[in-house]
This record gives structure tokens, sequence and C-alpha cells, in this order.
């Protein structure tokens, strides 16, 4: 993809003054300039040429532009176009827009609007370019399933992913609830000697104490109430292959020395027996606490944390990587599309800008769940603002064109139970769904509840 030293665009209007005009400007930019009157000489040039962007007038003599752009998008469905269009004539740009088109600007064109919407249309498409090549270099040797990403923190730990998957060594993924941490834990399995053994996942949040053991350990018949047989845990099953321990944090102190038990010795017993087992099982682990805090306060052992931590991957949060929106959107647009049968052509502009301005709590998980529900709430063939939750469609107003902004001389803890309160109103008062938009468990939320004293 050209920078903007070397984009090439072709500008597309009837009216010998306002091409000019357009010329003028946009090559006073660096880019590279190509000029035609019609729509028909212009696709003519596509056919061609590469270029890096259209822009185009929507009414000119011998072909429109939304007639030329529907053509242009099947010879080059990557070209974004831009429309050009008289105030009056929104409407119709709007079905461009429908059709395809990226975008439209307004005459009489606003130059500083211009010069912004044309930066942002070549970066957007670089974007695209660069994510669709690191696919194929990576799909080549490594696998990367459902990650997505093109965002300098995200190519840091695909190549972190790309050494360690190979590798005997235990990991420790690191990441805020909802940042895809199981899809990291998957991607390591699946690149690694060990992807024709099972992948078995363990959840150490939701299953109580007494329960937890029996799923990792496995049990003997008449071990407890209702133990009519023996029983394989997790960690047989995964002989040979990868144990994911998710949200390791959770664990009480009776079953991390257990599991330190399992990563020393490479054996264990099931409750209720005396035999041994040995196994051969590679541990990941994945937590949204601070395991360095949780071991100054005594929650977590020193000893299992170092095991445990041999290689660190942190996955970073959303709000860190808005550049990957666009792309995540696109991808959960298309899942979600096929999965209730419907068909879209996209995400209207304004809402893909409401999307890069929110700050996301919830990280990638709250995003997939706002693309699924926009999916069944469309009727149109275009995502808009009026599809998204208050708790997005609400900032449209309050930010302004800016991002908003924490108040100073607060403490994390005030601003963490204003943020609590704040979403549990907007919820209803319902806590698993303040807890999904919070992207915590349930169990941390009432944790977080009862310590705040609200009841």
């Amino acid at each position: 993809m050209s920078n903007s030293a070397t984009a090439r665009i072709l500008i597309v209007d009837d009216d010998d003054a306002h091409r000019k005009m357009l010329t003028a400007v946009l090559s006073g930019e660096g880019y590279r300039i190509q000029e035609a009157d019609d729509g028909d000489t212009a696709c003519q040039l596509v056919e061609k040429n590469r270029f890096d962007l259209v822009l185009m007038d929507l009414r000119m003599k011998r072909m429109d532009g939304d007639v030329a752009q529907k053509k242009m998008a099947g010879i080059n469905p990557d070209i974004p176009v831009v429309i050009m269009t008289a105030y009056g004539s929104v409407r119709s740009a709007v079905e461009a827009l429908k059709s395809g088109a990226d975008n439209y600007l307004t005459k009489p064109i606003d130059i500083d609007e211009l010069k912004i919407l044309v930066t942002k249309t070549l970066h957007q498409r670089q974007l695209k370019a660069e994510n669709r090549d690191l696919k194929e270099l990576l799909g080549k040797r490594f696998d990367l399933g459902s990650i997505i990403g093109n965002s300098a923190s995200m190519r840091a730990m695909i190549e972190t992913l790309t050494l360690v998957a190979p590798s005997e060594a235990t990991v420790l993924i690191q990441g805020q609830s909802g940042t895809g941490k199981e899809l990291v834990a998957s991607a390591i399995h699946h690149n690694s000697p060990r992807k024709s053994s099972p992948f078995i996942k363990v959840n150490c949040a939701a299953l109580p104490e007494t329960l937890l053991e029996s799923e990792l350990f496995g049990h003997e018949k008449g071990a407890f109430t209702g133990a009519a047989g023996p029983r394989k845990g997790r960690f047989e099953r995964a002989d040979h292959g990868t144990l994911f321990l998710d949200e390791i944090g959770e664990m009480t102190p009776a079953t991390q020395a257990k599991i330190l038990r399992v990563l020393q010795e490479r054996e264990f017993e099931p409750v209720g027996g005396s035999r041994s087992i040995q196994v051969d099982t590679r541990i990941i682990s994945a937590t949204n606490r601070n395991l360095e805090e949780e071991v100054a306060a005594d929650r977590f052992r020193e000893d299992l944390y170092y095991r445990l931590n041999v290689v660190t991957i942190a996955v970073p949060p959303l709000r860190e990587r808005l550049s990957d929106i666009p792309l995540l959107a696109e991808h959960f647009l298309e899942q979600y599309a096929a999965r209730n049968h419907r068909t879209f052509k996209g995400i209207a502009p304004q809402a893909m800008d409401l999307l890069m301005r929110y700050s996301w709590p919830g990280n990638v998980r709250e995003l997939e769940n706002v693309i699924e529900r926009a999916v069944i709430m469309a009727r149109g063939d275009h995502i808009g603002t009026e599809h998204f939750p208050s708790t997005i469609s609400d900032q449209e107003s309050a930010t302004s064109g800016h991002s908003p902004t924490l108040p100073s001389g607060r403490s994390l803890k005030e601003v963490e139970r204003e943020m609590i309160l704040q979403t549990l109103d907007d919820m209803g008062g319902n806590r698993t769904q303040t807890a999904k938009i919070l992207g915590i468990s349930r169990r941390t939320l009432q944790l977080k509840l009862k310590e705040y004293g609200i009841n």
C-alpha cells in the first residue's frame, strides 16, 4: 500500500474547474493524481492502472458516479471510492454508500474535510491490506485461527506466538476479560508439535473447589456421593496435548498446591484414589489478575507463579488497539450475518466512527456482542448508529468529536465504583449483563459490589 507521498488518486468530475482545483489541493499534499471527466473513462483507467483511491462526482454527463462505482467494484473491489455530491443529492450519495462506496463529501467541498477524509480512507485501506498480507505470510507457517489485528501491539504479540508455539514452554497469558486469551491459547496449541493431540480447557472460576479438583484430576468410584464409577480428569484427557487453565488466579490455595505438584512431578492421584497417574501435558494458563500483586498479598503461591510464568504473553485491551476495530467489526458482521441468514453491505461511516470513539471496557467480547445485536436489530443493508445499545450511542452527543477524559484527583477505586454503578444502572440492575459489559465474571462483580458496599 502506498503512503501519502506515492498514493495514486483518480479524480473523476466533468466540471473542469472543480476537477483542477481538487488536483491542485491533493497534489500539494504529495499525492499522485490522475484525472477523468466522466465515469466511463474512469472505469477504463481503473482497468489499466492501480489506484489507491477514487474521488468521484455523483452527477456527470455520460456516466454517473453511482453507475461507475458499481462497475469499478466489479473490476477491483479493493479500491475505496469517495462520492462527491451537491447538498440536494445527499440521498443519492447514501444510495451509493449502500452500493459499496466508502464515503461521500458534499459540495461545495470543504478543503480541510477533504484532506482529513482522504487521509483516513487511505489509512483504512492500508490497514486492511497489511492485515491481509500479514495473514498470508503467517498462514504459510502459522494458523492464526480467529486472532485478528494489525496494530503494533498485536503484531508484537503474534510474533511472540510464532516463537513460543513450537516450544514446550509453559505459557502464562495475561489480559483483561474479553481480550481473547482463549484464542491465543488455542493458536499456541494448534501451532505446536502437540496439535494432533487434545486441547482441553477448564475455567477455574466457573467451578467450586470440590468439583474443580475432580474435573482436573478425575475420581475413583465411590470417592464422593454420586461418584458411581471412575472418571478421567482433564489432566489425563490432555495427555500428550495441552491443558488450558483459564482464570487461574481464582484457584484456592489447596488446588494451587496440587497443580504445582503436577507441574513439578508430572503425576497426580485421582480424588479418592492412591494410584499415581503420569501425564505428559503442556500447561497454558490465563488470568485477568495481576499475579505479582496476588503473590505479594499471599493469595497466590509464589512457587506456582514462577512455574507458570516461564513465558508471558500480554494480550492488549481493545482501547489500546483502536486501529483494529474496523477489522474486528467487519469480521463479526460477516460472521453473525451468515449465522442469522442476513446480508449486509457494511457498517455506515458514522457508526464506525462511534465504535472507534468508545472505550470498550468489555474489550473484543463486548464489540462482538454489539455487532451481533446490531445484526439482529438492523432491517436495512447497513449497520447504523441507531442499532447500537445506549452505552455506545449515548456517547455520540457527549463526545462532540473529542475523547472523554476521566476526572483528575480521584482514586482508581472511586472511578471503578462509579463505573460499576453507572453500568448497573444502564442495565436496569441486571448483574449478569453488567458483568458482561464490564468484561468481568459475575462472581468478580459480586465481590466488587460487596467491597464497595453496593446492595
